[in-house]
């Protein structure tokens, strides 16, 4: 995988998409997580769907139901920030999308099985809250 300072060739990442619900409980959950890291989130136009930058192949074995994981083939999504990218916040790669949490906001990416496991508690948290109703 290449370095920070590198520019990717053929794929740099992949993306892991949720529904905003569970997407934005699995950002506050990685954030107050000790020691874990995220990296940069996508949200859709409408706000219906978060996206998570992952390291490239996750989608091969990605199978977490209720979500969806997509290679990229490299279509402009760097996971590694420009090692002086100034005060300039890179325009989204996806058509449509913003940052929720920008490249230099974050780290470089989010490690697939950490996101995985908070993935997994905001399910389980969303599903206690509304059985609470």
């Amino acid at each position: 995988m290449p370095g920070p300072a590198e520019s990717c060739d053929d794929e740099c990442c992949d993306l892991v998409t949720v529904p905003a619900r569970q997407g934005l409980e699995a950002v506050d959950i990685l954030r107050r997580g000790a020691g874990d890291t995220i990296g940069p989130v996508l949200h859709d136009g409408g706000c219906d769907t978060l996206g998570f930058l992952v390291p490239p192949g996750t989608a091969d074995g990605w199978d977490l139901p209720g979500s969806a994981c997509t290679q990229t083939f490299g279509r402009g999504m760097s996971v590694y920030a420009d090692p002086d990218p100034g005060p300039v916040v890179p325009e989204p790669p996806v058509a449509g999308t913003g940052w929720l949490l920008p490249p230099g906001e974050a780290d470089p990416i989010t490690d697939p099985a950490v996101l995985r496991a908070a993935l997994g508690q905001a399910a389980r948290t969303i599903e206690a809250a509304d059985n609470c109703r």
